[in-house]
């Protein structure tokens, strides 16, 4: 039923609990698992810092790595890939989704970036109003 799932990641409570349901469905369906954590440069500009100093960026581009592979090997027995996105976390998401022809799509219903969800809206509520595919959002 689901041959590719895609689970956006961050480290967050909420987005673990999401690894964990997308980690039991990848095993229940053998699926491909695809875990993503995007680098949003432009959050960090929003929030006046500006220009954006390499040292943070690589700092942000390392604990996505982390991230990702610390998922990767909690998904241990799943067939996985791991990939760090930039831009937009819900625009990245979902082109990642269009690109990889995802079957679905799981998030946490909350992430780490509090102050961009509450001036630009929440993520989840992006990905589930503009995902092309089934979205599963995890409390």
């Amino acid at each position: 039923m689901f041959e590719k799932i895609v689970v956006a990641y961050d480290g967050s409570p909420h987005s673990r609990r999401a690894l964990d349901v997308a980690i039991d469905l990848a095993r229940k369906y053998n699926s491909r698992l695809y875990v993503v954590e995007v680098v949003d440069p432009a959050a960090l500009i929003g929030l006046g810092i500006s220009p954006v100093p390499q040292t943070v960026l690589d700092q942000l581009y390392q604990k996505a790595k982390s991230d990702v592979e610390e998922a990767r090997r909690r998904a241990e027995g799943v067939s996985s890939e791991g990939q760090v996105l930039e831009g937009d976390p819900a625009t990245s998401i979902l082109e990642f989704v269009d690109k990889v022809k995802a079957d679905l799509l799981v998030s946490g219903s909350r992430g780490l970036s509090t102050l961009k969800r509450i001036f630009l809206g929440s993520v989840s509520s992006r990905l589930v109003s503009e995902s092309k595919v089934p979205v599963l959002v995890v409390k």
